[in-house]
């Protein structure tokens, strides 16, 4: 019985140790939108970014008229400074659902690296340049350049189905206009 009486304190003692370390969840705890988590990482509208990267190159920056066909809820866009040249990016999501991505990234030529064990397929474009697909695992990327830039456009491989790399094609063919 001393046994049961002090097996019974123990189990006492060790269960309030546990539920003592109590965590008190602050009510006015609001989560963070979509909106200002992409804004903390430097997005801005497609058109301020647009604006920031053309004064900073001086030149017109042409983006495709046409986008996948897939819902989405917002579009972003930033200019992120590197080694190779500023990158002008753009994405659009769909807060509902991960997969539902579309990436469009602007360099300077040749800043994107195009291993030939990643392409899977080229295309000659209306303009006369070849555009290469690439699957890099868990995206799919077509690549190609206009002017003294390079394009890449980036879709989550879950959705290849519905965005064809003939869509991605039709998209590219856009810039010409």
């Amino acid at each position: 019985m001393n046994k049961f009486i002090l097996l019974l304190l123990i189990s006492i003692v060790i269960c309030g140790a546990l539920n003592s370390g109590k965590v008190n969840a602050n009510s006015q705890f609001q989560p963070r939108t979509i909106e200002e988590s992409y804004l903390e990482i430097g997005y801005k509208s497609v058109g301020e970014a647009l604006r920031d990267y053309e004064h900073h190159y001086k030149e017109e920056l042409q983006l495709p008229l046409r986008v996948p066909p897939v819902v989405y809820t917002h579009v972003f866009a930033r200019t992120i400074e590197g080694d190779k040249g500023d990158l002008f990016e753009m994405e659009f999501i769909n807060e509902k659902s991960n997969k539902n991505k579309f990436l469009i990234s602007v360099a300077p030529k040749d800043s994107f690296e195009i291993l030939d064990k990643e392409v899977i397929n080229e295309f000659k474009l209306k303009n006369g340049n070849t555009a290469y697909l690439l699957d890099i695992g868990r995206a799919i990327l077509l690549i190609f350049e206009k002017d003294n830039l390079q394009y890449r456009f980036g879709i989550d491989k879950r959705i290849s189905e519905k965005i064809t790399s003939e869509t991605l094609v039709q998209i590219a063919n856009s810039l010409n206009y």
